[in-house]
């Protein structure tokens, strides 16, 4: 079992909102404008955001396609992770800068939902922290599979959303929110217990 992380302060966690990785995402606008509501409800609140990039082959470290779309814009002294694996957690220093700031409460935005997205995100529970999912703040691509099936980006999504509603780890409280109603505050059972 998970060692489950002691206390009650969130961290956002923006996961490759990347301009060579929205470029083709689904409803990509609408996302990054609900991103960038739950950045800015985040910051009103106190609640650190972190902003993690990943670099690969196709978003070469320092490329335009690697750097943050635009609209969101990291403020000074906000933490900046490198990645190069789905998971926001492998080979990084996301753990290290989540222990300095003693974080128990994730809540994740970004994309790509089928990739990245719940890699994080089962990453954290995993690893023992409470977990919101933007429900309305992540997104990916319609994947072309052989024999002309496809899968749907807004039903990777919608299935996401799902399953952090019904997944279920001991010790661990998962939920999802939309950007407009996301809640920083520890989970209801830790506040209970």
């Amino acid at each position: 079992m998970a060692t489950v992380r002691e206390g009650n302060k969130a961290v956002l966690l923006v996961v490759d909102v990347q301009v060579g990785v929205m470029s083709a995402a689904w409803d990509g606008p609408r996302i990054v404008q609900n991103i960038a509501l739950a950045v800015e409800r985040a910051r009103a609140q106190g609640v650190p955001v972190i902003w993690v990039q990943q670099a690969d082959e196709d978003l070469p470290h320092g490329s335009p396609a690697w750097e943050v779309v635009p609209e969101l814009v990291p403020a000074a002294g906000e933490v900046r992770i490198d990645k190069q694996f789905n998971s926001s957690f492998e080979q990084t220093q996301l753990e290290p800068e989540l222990a300095k700031l003693g974080a128990s409460h994730l809540v994740l935005a970004g994309a790509a939902t089928n990739w990245c997205i719940r890699a994080t995100a089962y990453g954290a529970l995993d690893r023992g922290y409470d977990l919101t999912l933007i429900k309305d703040a992540h997104t990916t691509e319609t994947m072309e599979l052989e024999a002309g099936v496809r899968i749907e980006a807004a039903t990777m999504v919608d299935e996401l959303n799902i399953a952090m509603t019904w997944v279920s780890y001991p010790g661990r409280t998962n939920r999802t929110a939309t950007a407009e109603a996301v809640d920083f505050s520890p989970p209801k059972s830790l506040l209970s217990d």
